[in-house]
């Protein structure tokens, strides 16, 4: 593949059009990318893991975005903690990225120990070195975590944002399904030849849905999503009905929709007729979740900016976390949960419950490195966004500035956004 062309070193987004796709620029540049780390990724909420890979005492996840390294891991107080993946000797990294389950934190340079805890537990032929006034001081450090609703965020930043309006709005939409009582039984990982942005911008609009993902369009509307304006008369029957039936079993049927800009979508959608999941044949694929009564319960949307979708349907979860590896790379994890209780080869089969998200997301970054090789081209300028289908991307594009603190520019994307965004 031929280079793409030089890409003038200035971190600055300020020759963004709103309304149209973004420069060149800003899918390359390798300061911008440097600044994006530190503002968007290491300065907010970020998904991080579920409840369902931290089940038991030990159980750590580790996960590394940019400079920053996060070791997640369930306490024997049945807390999750966040460590910095930092040794306090002499900085080594203390575990590679993935799942484990340990007893204790040893760093394998010099086998300094710590406990689940973060807490200083020793280190070998240190003599007098560490006076036991010391020891407290040497402790891992704390990364900022909040687990709610099955699902596991952190923030690098030594003071966070606020979390807890996206706290009560994904609790309340899952409570009845309970992903905190599942278990993990596939996990893909895909390295994908894109800037980020690139894949969040697909996820956030359905324009390309009917021609590109036949699965999906299966038991999927492609309606409903935040800033598309389409509507019909089946789409809408089919929502004010299902949303009679979620009433009726104490489901929530608000949409929270990024309130005041905020990071953060959640909304119960409805399926089409004869499917009751998002799978092949329509019909469930695992047990029902939580203490569900009923398979019709739609399929619940969850997304936060920047780095996470996650479906929620009546019988698995899908999650997707997408981590910046370079300007033009991004790692894709998609995570498959059922019911904790769940037998495999009796209650599902894992290629039929995973068939339409795996189908679905590979389609996906087909398209998004597709796309990232015509931006990276001579020819590339960037066109108008649809007001009908992409104001969701406009309104992305707004959240992306006002993090990088480029606030004029911000304001001017969401005056786009609130002029393309009904409702």
């Amino acid at each position: 593949m031929t280079a793409p062309p030089t890409i003038v070193p200035d971190d600055a987004p300020a020759d963004c059009r709103p309304g149209w796709s973004l420069p060149q620029r800003a899918y390359h540049d390798p300061n911008l990318f440097a600044r994006e780390l530190e503002a968007v990724f290491h300065g907010g909420w970020l998904f991080a893991a579920t409840s369902a890979q931290l089940t038991r005492t030990g159980d750590a996840v580790t996960w590394t975005v940019g400079t920053e390294s996060v070791i997640l891991v369930r306490g024997t107080d049945g807390q999750v903690r966040g460590h910095h993946n930092t040794c306090r000797h002499r900085g080594c990294r203390l575990r590679q990225d993935g799942t484990t389950r340990t007893r204790a934190l040893v760093c394998p340079y010099h086998n300094w120990a710590y406990r689940l805890d973060g807490t200083f537990a020793g280190a070998p032929h240190m003599g007098e070195a560490i006076a036991p006034e010391d020891r407290d001081e040497l402790g891992l450090g704390p990364v900022q975590v909040r687990e709610f609703a099955g699902l596991v965020f952190v923030c690098f930043a030594a003071d966070p944002p606020p979390v807890t309006s996206a706290m009560t709005a994904i609790s309340a939409q899952l409570a009845r399904h309970r992903p905190e009582h599942t278990k993990v039984v596939a996990t893909h990982r895909y390295t994908v030849g894109a800037n980020w942005k690139v894949l969040v911008e697909n996820n956030r609009e359905c324009y390309h849905c009917a021609g590109n993902h036949p699965e999906f369009c299966l038991s999927n509307y492609e309606l409903g999503m935040s800033g598309d304006t389409r509507t019909n008369p089946r789409y809408e029957a089919a929502l004010a009905a299902q949303r009679e039936q979620w009433a009726a079993q104490g489901l929530p049927t608000e949409d929270v929709s990024f309130p005041d800009g905020d990071f953060f979508r959640v909304s119960r959608l409805p399926m089409k007729d004869g499917y009751v999941t998002e799978s092949v044949s329509g019909e469930l694929v695992g047990p029902l979740l939580g203490d569900l009564a009923s398979a019709h319960v739609g399929s619940v949307r969850i997304v936060t900016l920047p780095n996470s979708w996650i479906h929620v349907n009546a019988d698995y979860v899908m999650a997707t976390r997408l981590t910046p590896l370079t300007p033009a790379t991004t790692s894709v994890d998609v995570t498959f949960q059922v019911h904790a209780d769940a037998t495999e080869g009796v209650d599902y089969n894992v290629d039929e419950l995973s068939a339409v998200w795996l189908a679905t997301s590979e389609q996906d970054w087909k398209l998004c490195e597709a796309t990232a090789a015509g931006i990276a081209s001579r020819a590339y300028r960037p066109g108008p966004l649809s007001p009908v289908t992409e104001g969701s991307v406009v309104a992305f594009h707004a959240w992306w500035a006002r993090r990088l603190g480029e606030h004029e520019l911000a304001a001017r994307f969401a005056a786009v956004a609130n002029g393309a965004v009904v409702g």
